[in-house]
């Protein structure tokens, strides 16, 4: 949630694949100023004025050469970019690798022994330990766990969470005590979630948030009986039409369900579930899978749907909301003319915009009645031109019909005076309207509307008034206090930030609003209390830690000298840095924002390099605690901005790789265009101290780098898009001499290491010469670029100088990282889980059975006997390394 510690850039571009990864929102952006605020470097103030700089600078693609010039929404759109290059680049990614890649995974033979999540116990974003300059403890979240893309819920009691990239999860009590109910599908990425008038739930895969790490989806799944019923194969509707697709709404009229995806509007029959999918509405459809213009670059941009409003009255008459966020020509609301043609609406609308330049991301509500039709819209024009926010509007057709006529009933700025977080310049309510946003309307009331974007906005008179019931934090509110000894002062609870999912259910009589966001799930009764500034005096998070949805992009472990045992920290998407010590019963939050890459020292776990974006690094020797003292004196502060000058040129990646040397802990390599050594390991205090000691070249950036003894290795890919992808290797030593480049064959030929992204390396600690190198993306099999060659595991036994092919039966599949075990084992983190190759032998093992969750790192504890893997969407998980043999 934080503000970041460099200056960040805000932009509207997210790379859509056929595959993995769509578009970045590090949603660790904040919002005004205050006096005395706790942020240091991260002060939003600069933020707000970096993104008022941006205004003009936006496109719908972000551009090889596009330099750091403030703008948030670059930053964010770059990071969405990265997150997809790596799994699609050097071209475009055919729909069904995931899949294919899952049924190979299920087939190879298994490992002794069963993971252990370590970190299915609550997590409290308010830890009252860690008040530290780049913490957000005190902003009133509470327990957090990973984002939350949809949520859906009845009149007993039962509640559907569906999570980013950890499945969908259901509560038997109003929420809380929850249990996973689709880890047998094959997608654990929700893009929606709807119960039927029948009481079933239907499950549309793919988040449609575009943001970086957001997951493509294998279609939709229905649970007939979902008070007792898990999710499985076998309950998929129609055939393959919706695989490798985003849903961002289901919606129900006529005997139908229609499904609004990232390739178009299709519906199918909701009482005959065999069958394929209809193809309704596509505007380009060229640019389908199969189409004459597949192949097009943008082409994951051209059918991208948004919502469907179906009149209650008359169940034929259905709008579409269509369009592309940034914009394209396309966009629009379309309906059928007197022939039956999809036909975009030019006039008539009342105050709901129809040119394509003012309709991007929508969403609809409807109330139960059939007297009122809500939306919000997001504006291409305003993302694009407006500093301040990128939402058009929030509107009501007081017909009951999506026909209208709409008036408009709010607008930013007086969303922003309605009692939000969100008043400064450069950071106002629908900032990033593309990415938050969720609309309800009360069953009982058509005139009470819950709205979410940053915030949750509730208006009990159908929009003439509003109230910003959950604030983005209660940073900046007369009533917060940093004391320890007040959690939040004198603040009620909020919710965590960036609200996506949205549902009304009863509790033993009792009706609640359920709200899905980045850092969980949290409710309030829908006749709940507020203060005197409209916010909630009553939400509660129902984030009790039986639901682990946490997306760690990184996992350290050190010896915990205080209490005996390990400490075990990770980076997260917006949910900062946990920390778990080996006597807490809660985890607590010791830095803020997105956590990216984490060293810690196996000897102390207190000491902690915990990396932001692009290489901002923050270091402490003391775990961060801090009683926020530092407020008022500044030498109290127990953690230090050390970021090398890659960090200020913006020449590294969104998630920038880091290490320390496995043979000497103090010495540390970090990769950005150059690859910087720092010898002072947790004592440094200044970026100063990094020393370059290889320059890639201009256009180049590391994505990973690892050292032994000295000798360094570091890959590197510039162009990283699909547009002249190139990749590269280079060795030399920390002290910089010795460095060169490694000869690969552009082509990617049999045997040799494709034209892929490099992601990792693991260096046998008995000979340096020794490593391993795993190759993300997929095989030419799928992937149509040049030189996308085969394989995924490669080995070289000289120095890096040539490398072998040992992937054998490894599934196709991106390969995140490695490690070498301590018996000579390789266990490898793939984008569905982890595969191991035993001591002397060739051939491959699934380690233990976790979901179909991306694994993003492995770690080894400091003793060498258990493997630490880093989940996006599952939490961190331990098996014992003896086990996999």
């Amino acid at each position: 949630m934080s503000a970041p510690t460099r200056r960040r850039r805000w932009l509207t571009l997210c790379a859509i694949t056929a595959t993995a990864g769509l578009v970045a929102i590090p949603a660790s952006a904040a919002p005004g100023p205050h006096s005395g605020s706790p942020f240091g470097a991260r002060t939003l103030a600069r933020l707000a004025a970096e993104r008022q700089q941006s205004v003009g600078t936006m496109s719908p693609k972000v551009k090889e050469d596009d330099g750091d010039d403030g703008n948030e929404a670059d930053e964010i759109a770059e990071g969405a970019d990265q997150y997809a290059e790596a799994r699609t680049s050097p071209g475009i990614v055919a729909p069904g690798a995931y899949g294919a890649a899952w049924t190979s995974l299920s087939k190879l033979p298994r490992t002794g022994g069963s993971w252990r999540n370590i970190t299915d116990l609550p997590y409290d974003s308010d830890d009252a330990r860690y008040r530290d300059i780049d913490s957000n403890s005190s902003g009133g979240s509470g327990r957090v766990t990973g984002r939350m893309a949809a949520m859906a819920a009845d009149d007993d009691g039962y509640v559907y969470a569906g999570s980013a990239g950890g499945g969908v999860w259901r509560s038997r009590s109003g929420g809380g005590h929850w249990q996973p109910i689709s880890d047998r599908l094959p997608a654990q990425s929700t893009g929606a979630l709807a119960l039927d008038g029948g009481g079933r739930l239907w499950l549309g895969t793919g988040e449609a948030t575009t943001n970086a790490d957001a997951y493509l989806g294998s279609g939709v799944y229905l649970l007939s009986d979902p008070h007792h019923g898990t999710f499985s194969t076998r309950s998929r509707v129609g055939g393959d039409e919706l695989e490798s697709t985003t849903i961002h709404e289901l919606r129900f009229g006529g005997g139908k369900v229609w499904a609004a995806t990232s390739e178009g509007v299709w519906s199918h029959s909701t009482k005959k579930l065999s069958g394929a999918w209809k193809l309704e509405y596509a505007p380009n459809p060229d640019y389908l899978p199969g189409g004459p213009k597949a192949d097009d670059p943008d082409a994951a941009y051209k059918n991208i749907t948004n919502d469907i409003a179906i009149d209650p009255k008359n169940p034929a008459k259905v709008v579409l909301a269509v369009g592309w966020r940034s914009g394209d020509d396309y966009n629009g609301f379309y309906t059928k003319d007197s022939k039956g043609a999809w036909t975009r609406i030019s006039s008539g609308f009342g105050d709901l915009p129809t040119d394509a330049d003012d309709v991007g991301s929508v969403t609809f509500a409807r109330s139960a009645d059939g007297s009122r039709y809500y939306a919000i819209d997001q504006s291409p024009e305003q993302l694009n031109t407006n500093p301040d926010s990128g939402l058009e509007g929030i509107y009501v057709s007081k017909s009951g019909s999506p026909s209208g006529p709409w008036t408009k009933i709010a607008d930013y700025q007086g969303l922003a005076a309605d009692g939000s977080a969100l008043t400064s310049p450069g950071y106002m309510p629908g900032v990033q309207a593309w990415y938050n946003q969720f609309l309800t309307v009360d069953p009982a009331d058509p005139e009470h509307v819950y709205a979410g974007l940053e915030e949750v906005y509730e208006s009990k008179d159908g929009g003439t008034s509003w109230s910003a019931v959950g604030p983005y934090w209660n940073f900046g509110f007369s009533c917060w206090s940093i004391d320890p000894a007040k959690q939040t002062g004198d603040c009620n609870p909020t919710t965590h930030s960036d609200q996506h999912g949205v549902a009304i259910g009863s509790y033993h009589g009792k009706s609640f609003v359920y709200v899905g966001n980045d850092g969980g799930v949290y409710k309030r009764p829908v006749d709940g209390t507020q203060d005197s500034s409209g916010h909630a005096t009553d939400w509660t998070s129902l984030n009790d830690g039986t639901i682990d949805t946490l997306q760690y992009y990184s996992v350290g472990i050190g010896k915990d000298l205080a209490h005996g045992g390990v400490s075990v920290t990770g980076g997260l998407q917006d949910n900062g840095q946990s920390i778990l010590r080996s006597n807490d019963k809660v985890m607590g939050s010791n830095f803020g924002g997105d956590g990216g890459d984490t060293l810690t020292d196996p000897a102390n776990g207190c000491n902690i390099a915990e990396e932001y974006v692009y290489l901002s690094i923050q270091v402490t020797q003391n775990c961060a605690v801090n009683d926020g003292s530092w407020i008022t004196d500044a030498s109290k502060a127990t953690s230090y901005n050390v970021a090398p000058a890659d960090n200020a040129t913006s020449e590294a990646r969104f998630i920038a790789p880091l290490a320390a040397d496995a043979k000497n802990s103090s010495t540390w390599i970090a990769g950005g265009r150059h690859i910087w050594v720092q010898t002072h390991g947790y004592a440094i205090r200044s970026g100063d101290e990094w020393k370059s000691v290889y320059d890639l070249g201009a256009g180049r950036t590391a994505t990973a780098v690892a050292a032994s003894g000295g000798k360094v290795y570091a890959a590197w890919c510039g162009p990283c898009n699909n547009q002249g992808f190139a990749r590269g290797i280079s060795v030399g030593n920390a002290d910089g001499t010795g460095w060169h480049d490694i000869a690969l064959p552009a082509t990617g030929a049999n045997g040799t290491v494709p034209n892929r992204y490099l992601s990792g390396f693991a260096i046998d600690p008995k000979n340096a010469d020794h490593v391993f190198l795993t190759v993300n993306g997929f095989s030419r099999q799928w992937t149509e670029g040049p030189g996308a060659g085969v394989g995924h595991v490669f080995e070289s036994t000289n120095g890096g100088t040539t490398w072998k092919d040992i992937s054998k039966n490894f599934p196709d599949v991106p390969a995140d990282s490695a490690v070498v075990t301590p018996n000579g084992g390789l266990a490898v983190a793939t984008d569905l889980g982890v595969v191991y190759r035993a001591p002397g032998r060739t051939s491959w093992q699934r380690v233990g059975s976790l979901p179909a969750v991306a694994v993003l790192q492995l770690k080894l504890s400091p003793d060498g006997s258990t493997l630490y893997a880093a989940t996006h969407g599952r939490g961190i998980y331990t098996i014992k390394v003896r086990d996999c043999d």
